[in-house]
């Protein structure tokens, strides 16, 4: 805790300071995000005039948190940036690898048995770098960061999407690859492009069924999957304050849907009781002392279309409970025309399974709300015909849950108690289904719902909600169900109707222990464990740099049709078990994604031999014929997850290319930092241009510049030719990432760390 006041108090004095430099250089008010922005800016002479949405600058965070999938190769590109510890506080969060199946003891049981090895590096690793440490069943990163570390004014980086949960407490806190937790751990400049502005007025208060995660539901809706993209959404008016600050994570945590940078909330009463409830009294004292500091000046609000380049209004008092999907997260339906949507899509009516918990929604308050209703479904003697399964967000809310008696209407539900882990929202379930295949609805409370995300079956039909509505349509069974509206009939014969749900935002006796399950570094040398023969993890080698030449005459991979997110890229449940042998989780590379010339998924055509095998498989064979490929995508590619295993097994298996309609932020910055070519159509029509057997060059390379195109040329199977622009979006030091063979490489280049 020490280390943490004293990074606490240094940022405070750098925030203070700088925020009166930027108001002097840009002479105007400054919104919060701006405020934390210059805050944090590498060296305090860049803090200047700058086109959002377009400058890249350099910033300095204060801390990175990494979960167990994504830390494993974030650690191993680590190891070779000959660094001696962390440079900043950071911590390891053991949350991806454990299966939800029977239960929380026996699956931690089968977690530790299977995991033992990966656990072990992480440890040591963490241990040999000044790491903390969480281990398995701790909880799930996002709600322990929001619990220990999450400070308003901070600014972190973590390698999961999801890290936006922090900006509940008034943080910015921003979605990364490993490479870029790299950069920020060896204190080395890490850069971001100086997002765009949306600014959403939260006005009135909510009352009845709606609850915060019906906030960013509807929002997920006006902006889409890509809507958010290199852009901070900064919330403000009088409705912030009303709401909770795990009420204000939830509605951070999903704007990650909108591909946003990051969201954030201005510091308040309520923040200030989160901070005090969770043992941090003197974080609360520090921020009350630079309250102004940590909130948007007051003309941002007076005349926000000045100030924001978006906003958007939102009437807390009026907002109805949503209900997003089936298979995206933007697919956004008020409940009240939920019923016909179902019916006239023809969505499976029968709810099988409601899921409660994820990194979004598994707090006390989320707990208390859901538990309410599940008292009145044995209160009012209502059966239970759907499968209910709760994943508390961290040991803290599980052991304060079970000692309120939260936890025991769930029990008397015959509910299963997951073990505090991510479990099915990232595919880390193991369903017992005779048929995989069949069309079937689930409800759940977690942030994405696309295909097979959950239970590997494409045929389900996967939609998003609170947790007190997924309880509801859990009691209800029928997605076509209105607790507003409908009665249910009880074991007596009776109609009955559900009462508006009841949440605690914080537990009246406190909480319990703080820390449970954190093993902070020992200071002392340790050995890192990784077995020469692992199967789960290897040490990494790097990239080779590029030859100085055009890329002339690219094997097409493949040509990907509509949406293909870092799922379909890297698939995650099973697949988990590789995220630390690079080799090994190539073999899964683009099983998920839709030929556009056969309509089949993990077939494309071998140019080797004409016949059609899995992506990897045609992959591998061109790596060792000694012929580069290039992938060609459609819009928003790499949409979803942080996984830079999406960018990393391209690489490896010697993909020099992705040429897309456009990308998802954090997967073009992680193509980039692994050294390969991000580009997109200059006419997303030229997508229509490329042909099975193509082979593509991509040339002025030899005088790569930022801002200027690059040119393909596209030799048919006919031996007829075509050319276009395709754009980048590199800039100079970028470019020089792309010419080393990557951002490690660049950097060892230049020496090490800067701190």
């Amino acid at each position: 805790m020490k280390r943490e006041l004293e990074t606490i108090a240094n940022c405070y004095g750098k925030l203070v300071d700088r925020v009166k430099l930027a108001h002097e250089k840009l002479k105007r008010p400054l919104t919060l995000a701006e405020k934390i922005l210059y805050a944090h800016v590498y060296k305090e002479e860049d803090i200047r005039p700058v086109s959002r949405g377009e400058t890249y600058m350099d910033f300095r965070p204060d801390r990175v948190a990494m979960q167990d999938a994504t830390a494993q190769m974030a650690l191993l590109q680590f190891m070779n940036a000959g660094q001696k510890q962390s440079a900043v506080p950071a911590s390891v969060h053991c949350d991806h690898l454990i299966q939800a199946w029977k239960g929380a003891g026996p699956d931690m049981e089968t977690a530790l048995r299977n995991n033992q090895e990966v656990y072990d590096f992480l440890r040591t690793a963490s241990a040999a770098y000044g790491i903390e440490f969480w281990k398995p069943g701790a909880g799930i990163i996002h709600q322990v960061v929001f619990e220990n570390y999450a400070f308003p004014g901070g600014m972190m980086v973590g390698t999961d999407s999801h890290t936006p949960n922090a900006g509940g407490m008034g943080m910015i806190a921003i979605g990364v690859g490993g490479a870029d937790a790299v950069d920020v751990m060896t204190g080395m400049e890490w850069e971001l492009k100086m997002p765009a502005l949306t600014g959403v007025r939260l006005t009135g208060q909510l009352s009845g069924w709606a609850t915060p995660k019906d906030v960013i539901l509807k929002l997920t809706g006006l902006l889409t999957v890509k809507g958010g993209t290199n852009t901070i959404i900064e919330y403000f008016g009088e409705g912030t304050s009303t709401l909770s600050a795990t009420g204000k994570a939830t509605i951070c945590n999903m704007g990650a849907e909108v591909g946003a940078t990051t969201s954030v909330f201005p510091y308040d009463e309520e923040i200030a009781a989160y901070l005090k409830a969770t043992g941090r009294e003197e974080i609360a004292r520090m921020a009350d002392e630079i309250s102004g500091y940590l909130q948007a000046d007051p003309e941002t609000a007076a005349q926000p279309e000045k100030y924001y380049d978006r906003v958007i209004e939102i009437d807390l008092s009026t907002l109805e409970p949503y209900v997003n999907g089936p298979f995206t997260p933007d697919a956004a339906t008020p409940l009240s025309q939920l019923k016909e949507k179902v019916q006239t899509m023809g969505y499976p009516q029968q709810v099988e399974v409601g899921l409660i918990g994820s990194c979004t929604n598994s707090s006390y308050q989320d707990l208390t709300g859901a538990a309410s209703l599940a008292q009145q479904a044995i209160d009012k003697q209502l059966p239970l015909p759907a499968q209910l399964v709760i994943n508390p967000g961290s040991e803290k809310i599980r052991a304060t849950a079970a000692r309120d008696g939260v936890l025991a209407p769930f029990e008397k539900l015959e509910a299963t108690l997951m073990a505090n882990a991510c479990g099915p929202c990232i595919g880390q379930w193991k369903r017992e289904t005779a048929d995989k295949e069949r069309p079937n609805t689930i409800i759940t409370s977690f942030n994405r719902n696309f295909a097979k995300r959950a239970d590997g079956n494409p045929n389900t039909h996967a939609f998003v909600a609170s947790p007190e509505m997924v309880m509801a349509f859990s009691i209800a069974g029928d997605l076509c169900f209105n607790p507003l509206t409908d009665k249910l009939k009880n074991r007596k014969g009776e109609w009955v109707r559900l009462d508006p749900p009841v949440a605690q935002k914080l537990p009246a006796a406190g909480f319990t222990d703080a820390r449970s399950g954190c093993i902070p570094p020992s200071g002392e040398p340790e050995e890192i464990l990784i077995a020469h023969d692992s199967q789960r993890l290897q040490r990494l080698s790097p990239f080779e740099p590029w030859d100085g030449n055009e890329l002339y005459n690219l094997a097409l991979l493949i040509k990907v049709k509509g949406k293909c997110t870092t799922d379909h890229i890297s698939m995650a449940g099973p697949w988990l078990r590789y995220r630390g042998h690079l080799e090994n989780i190539s073999e899964n590379l683009l099983m998920g994604a839709v030929n556009a010339f056969n309509l089949q998924t993990n077939s494309v055509n071998n140019p080797l031999d004409g016949g059609y095998e899995p992506v990897s498989t045609v992959a591998k064979a061109l790596k060792e014929a000694h012929i580069p490929s290039i992938i060609v995508a459609e819009d928003n590619y790499g949409e979803g997850s942080s996984r830079e295993h999406a960018a990393m097994e391209p690489r490896f298996l010697n993909i020099r290319v992705i040429l897309a309609k456009s990308f998802a932020r954090i997967h073009e910055t992680n193509l980039k930092k692994q050294g390969m070519l991000a580009l997109t159509f200059e006419n997303p029509a030229d997508y229509n241009r490329i042909r099975e057997l193509d082979r593509i060059s991509i040339t002025g390379l030899t005088r790569f510049t930022p801002g200027v195109p690059l040119h393909a040329i596209v030799l048919h199977t006919d031996g007829t030719t075509e050319a276009f622009h395709v754009l980048h979006t590199y800039n100079e030091v970028q470019i020089e990432w792309f010419r080393a063979g990557s951002a490690l490489n660049y950097n060892a280049k230049k020496g090490g760390s800067h701190a």
